[in-house]
């Protein structure tokens, strides 16, 4: 048997002169029709569709193009089978060319713009008739632009809110508007003209979808949305007087926080600099107040007003699932089957498709919905009209806060102290715990310090620290090295001199230059130390006289028979009297204990380093061990303290 050809959707003229008993038989015809197609496999589905070709497409268009225009209550099964009927002619059939055009997306996009199916939907056309959308969205663009460069943008307005739902369900065709830079250009120029509120929110809503989009695509472009932020910038900033679309966007669209999220995930450094700049374009003036959702209802799992057992999102998510593919089912009965089945969709869906529900559930109501938590108590507690506080009453007496502490109601507070028992400064008692200072003691023991009674600080020691000693300046007590002759020295500098001018380098400081071959080879000729090597090298950089003679000496500049031609002046200079058996090195300098006697044993007192098996050598020895574990190792800090002190203050 044949399907019937189905009627189109009278217009609303029509509509309102018909009974309401005439106009559900006609929505009932239309349903069963519908459901009718639906049903049939492909091969038959085809067939139809060609046979009634223009009532099936004239349907459809009828149905979207009228239920878009107004706002008048769609049925919920007529919808959700139109939604099924359209999705197999496009994808199942080859007839959906005729069909695809802007006027019929944007009707599509307005009657289910709830639906979650709808994104999903325009993705899949896109895919498989990407050329034919994209050829109907290319002509509604020319002809908008050509309309908004022409000033008519009030004429446009309805088709501007149109295309705001298709860009706003498809961000490809959202895409194909802002590339390139015409579309949007006629957007900034229009808006300025214009003076009609609801046309500039219209001129926003589209220029803030179209922008959007590019963040929605498979590939973010930063690159393009940036250019028409700047677009959009330099059109602001060459009207400064004028509102401009750019200021609209900033204040009334939260462009500027969605870019910016996205910019931080994305790294694009240009756009968040950009973005920073574009918020001193936020305009007070031109803010629009936004609309707030209704409060929704809440509602309870059970089938009474149980207060607190409020159904939790995830199963109001559930419901919406169900009820996208079975319309007629009530939110009560749906809930019972998601018990059922443990909250799964899909086994309660092919229960429903197979007619496969158990008994109890077979006899139930189903358009049963979940009955709203009544709130009426609890809202007249939440909105609790504010009274003023009532004044005080005069015979009302204010009060003062009183002071409490640990110390209340003590001696004190009650003002029954005793005399005794006041006094100022320390007490009696602790005072005479501290006994007076025994200013005695102290006076006779520093008359037995002797403050030259010090002994040798042996805690640098060769045998101790196993490293490299200094003997330049013997401590006191030891022996000071052996002194060169002039011409020892001369020979010392001779060698020197050489090595230096032939390969400066081995002067150098460093690990690597000590365990070079010329820098030992060095050692051994000279009997030098590491540092006493480069110590000489430097003060040599240092003392440009010394050079010049040296140069003078050793290179050719004249002969040098080993003879003293400069004698040193023998005046009298600061710096200390040097005894007759002071350890005075050449130079005149005093070594550690010069100008006391010599090697620590000019007063008699013997030499803990002098020659063994002198007699006043073992008594210093047997001196030291002695007073070793009262002085030597615990007060070496105070010995040194006063040798520096009488290093550099007069005695």
């Amino acid at each position: 048997m044949a399907l019937p050809a189905l009627a189109p959707i009278p217009p609303a003229s029509i509509r309102i002169t018909i009974a309401p008993e005439e106009w559900e038989a006609c929505l009932d015809s239309w349903l069963t029709a519908v459901d009718l197609y639906i049903r049939l496999p492909l091969p038959k589905l085809s067939a139809a569709i060609t046979h009634h070709k223009a009532a099936s497409l004239g349907f459809l268009r009828s149905f979207y193009g009228e239920y878009a225009r107004t706002e008048e209550q769609i049925p919920h099964k007529l919808r959700h089978a139109c939604f099924a009927f359209t999705r197999r002619i496009c994808f199942e059939t080859d007839i959906a060319t005729p069909l695809i055009d802007a006027d019929f997306l944007a009707g599509f996009c307005h009657v289910h713009a709830r639906s979650t199916a709808l994104s999903s939907f325009m993705a899949e056309l896109w895919k498989q008739h990407g050329k034919v959308v994209a050829d109907s969205m290319q002509i509604k663009k020319a002809a908008l632009t050509t309309a908004l460069d022409s000033g008519a943008a009030q004429s446009v307005q309805e088709d501007l809110e149109h295309l705001s739902r298709i860009i706003l369900a498809s961000p490809d065709i959202a895409t194909l508007f802002v590339t390139g830079s015409d579309f949007l250009d006629a957007l900034t120029s229009a808006y300025a003209p214009t003076t009609s509120t609801e046309t500039r929110k219209s001129l926003t809503a589209t220029a803030y979808l179209s922008l959007q989009s590019l963040l929605k695509i498979e590939h973010p472009n930063l690159s393009l949305l940036t250019d028409h932020l700047y677009s959009l910038k330099t059109q602001a900033d060459s009207q400064p007087t004028s509102p401009s679309l750019l200021a609209d966007l900033v204040t009334n669209t939260p462009l500027v926080p969605k870019l910016r999220r996205s910019a931080n995930v994305s790294g694009g450094e240009r756009l968040v600099k950009l973005l920073d700049t574009l918020s001193t374009y936020r305009l007070a003036s031109i803010a629009r107040p936004r609309r707030r959702a209704p409060k929704k209802s809440r509602m309870t799992l059970g089938g009474g007003t149980i207060p607190g057992d409020e159904m939790h999102v995830h199963r109001i998510s559930l419901i919406t699932q169900v009820q996208d593919l079975f319309p007629d089912l009530g939110s009560g009965f749906i809930l019972k089957l998601l018990d059922e089945y443990d909250d799964s969709v899909e086994q309660a869906t092919a229960h429903l498709l197979d007619d496969s529900l158990p008994p109890h559930l077979q006899s139930l109501d189903r358009s049963e919905q979940v009955p709203v938590f009544d709130t009426t108590s609890q809202a007249q507690i939440n909105h609790l009209s504010p009274n003023s506080t009532p004044p005080l009453q005069p015979t009302a007496q204010p009060y003062i806060p009183a002071r409490r502490n640990v110390f209340d109601n003590d001696d004190f507070d009650r003002l029954q102290i005793s005399a005794t028992r006041l006094h100022r400064g320390k007490k009696p008692e602790e005072a005479d715990t501290h006994p007076p200072t025994n200013k005695a003691a102290i006076l006779a023991a520093l008359a037995a310090f002797d403050s030259d009674d010090d002994e040798r600080d042996d805690t640098y020691d060769v045998e101790d620290v196993g490293g490299t000693v200094d003997n330049a300046n013997p401590a006191d007590g030891e022996p000071a090295p052996p002194q060169r002759t002039a011409q020892q020295q001369h020979a010392m500098d001779a060698l020197l001199f050489q090595a230096y001018k032939s390969s400066p380098e081995i002067f150098a400081r460093g690990t690597d230059v000590r365990r070079t071959q010329p820098r030992q080879s060095l050692k051994m000729e000279t009997g030098m130390t590491d540092e006493a090597i480069e110590g000489w090298a430097v003060m040599l950089q240092r003392d440009g006289k010394r050079l010049r003679k040296l140069e003078m000496e050793f290179s050719g500049g004249g002969d040098f028979d080993g003879r003293q031609n400069e004698i040193a002046a023998t005046a009298y200079r600061d710096g200390g009297t040097e005894t007759e058996d002071s350890d005075a090195g050449p130079a005149g300098g005093r070594g550690r204990g010069g100008g006391r006697g010599g090697a620590r044993g000019g007063r008699g007192r013997g030499n803990v380093a002098g020659p063994s098996g002198d007699a006043n050598t073992l008594a210093a020895q047997r001196r030291k061990e002695a007073n070793k574990g009262s002085r030597a190792n615990h007060n070496r800090r105070d010995q040194r303290a006063r040798k520096m002190a009488r290093g550099g203050f007069a005695g």
